[in-house]
């Protein structure tokens, strides 16, 4: 039976000479891979070329429950993207979050509040006009809120560390070594109020911006394992360099 879902494309990768496994996340299904025919034949009714890192497209889908990889019968882009695959900045943006949203993100049932959560990011970051240097910042921090493990703020104080292994602020030095020293978490304590309406009011220095991707990518291994190494961390560090 076919069914109708939107679908947000997080990595495509070869299978054979013919073929790529495709894996989205799903309105309708939750995260799901998808066999696409890298061709370009007159006949073929899905073009591969729909499927770059962040693409949302309108699917009818031939899912089954019992399969781990289905059937796409016809795509077609939901809105268009361009400055996401054109725009350098954005284009790595893109590359390095939905890496990380393809690592974590594993379920297999829908979830409306992250799939309406990753739909607006993708569309705030295709449209602005204004600058993209904090964007990934607010994903990865509210990207938390929908895996149950959004740090707690309510303890800081100026001179508080942040323990990264709980989550929390405290007042003195951990008995074990996943904690940011009082500058670090000063930032961070900075971090958790930003969202993607005031992002461009928080004016964090390179060396903080690195920083922050370093400790966030950290509380994302302690909190969501397994979390595998993030390939393209080092293209997005080159935006700071």
């Amino acid at each position: 039976m076919l069914s109708k879902t939107r679908g947000i494309v997080l990595h495509s990768i070869a299978y054979n000479d013919k073929y790529s496994i495709v894996h989205l996340y799903t309105e309708s299904f939750g995260r799901a891979s998808y066999l696409v025919s890298r061709s370009r034949g007159r006949k073929s009714t899905v073009s591969h070329a729909l499927f770059s890192p962040f693409s949302v497209l309108d699917m009818e889908v031939d899912h089954k429950n019992n399969r781990d990889i289905h059937r796409i019968k016809e795509v077609r882009s939901h809105f268009p993207t361009s400055n996401l695959s054109c725009n350098p900045i954005k284009n790595i943006v893109t590359l390095f979050l939905s890496e990380v949203v393809f690592r974590i993100v594993r379920e297999t049932e829908p979830d409306e509040a992250l799939f309406k959560f990753l739909l607006y990011a993708i569309q705030e970051l295709e449209s602005t006009q204004r600058s993209v240097a904090n964007f990934h910042l607010v994903f990865l921090l509210h990207l938390l809120h929908h895996q149950g493990v959004f740090p707690s703020i309510e303890s800081y104080h100026e001179k508080a560390y942040f323990d990264l292994l709980n989550g929390e602020f405290i007042d003195s030095i951990p008995m074990h070594k996943h904690y940011l020293n009082q500058h670090e978490s000063m930032v961070f304590a900075q971090l958790l109020r930003i969202n993607f309406e005031n992002m461009h009011a928080f004016d964090f220095a390179r060396t903080e911006r690195v920083s922050i991707i370093q400790n966030m990518l950290a509380y994302y291994r302690l909190h969501l394992p397994p979390f595998a190494e993030i390939k393209s961390i080092a293209i997005m560090q080159s935006l700071f360099d």
